[in-house]
């Protein structure tokens, strides 16, 4: 058998199974989600735990703040040693002596 001939029992055997699975305890838990009643109702965090984690949230940002100030300051040192120490303004040659 091939063809179309094979689609009609193959359908029949498919709607059979499907029916048979969503009556059962599957098909009961795909409807609750379908229909929002399965949602579990998670507790929210306590205003304490808010303000907690605002807390450390600040202190990371100024911890944040420090490591930049301190990466521009070496920064800073490391170009002015890179720079000859003539006194020559960046992006100038150092003057040359005559000869």
């Amino acid at each position: 058998m091939s063809g179309p001939e094979v689609l009609i029992p193959m359908t029949l055997f498919v709607s059979a199974a499907a029916v048979f699975i969503l009556r059962g305890p599957l098909g009961k838990a795909i409807a609750d989600a379908i229909s929002g009643r399965a949602r579990p109702q998670l507790p929210g965090p306590s205003a304490e735990r808010v303000e907690q984690l605002e807390a450390e949230l600040d202190e990371v940002k100024h911890r944040l703040s420090e490591l930049e100030e301190r990466q521009d300051f070496a920064e800073r040192l490391l170009a002015q040693q890179r720079e000859p120490r003539t006194g020559a303004v960046r992006g100038e040659r150092p003057a040359v002596g005559p000869g």
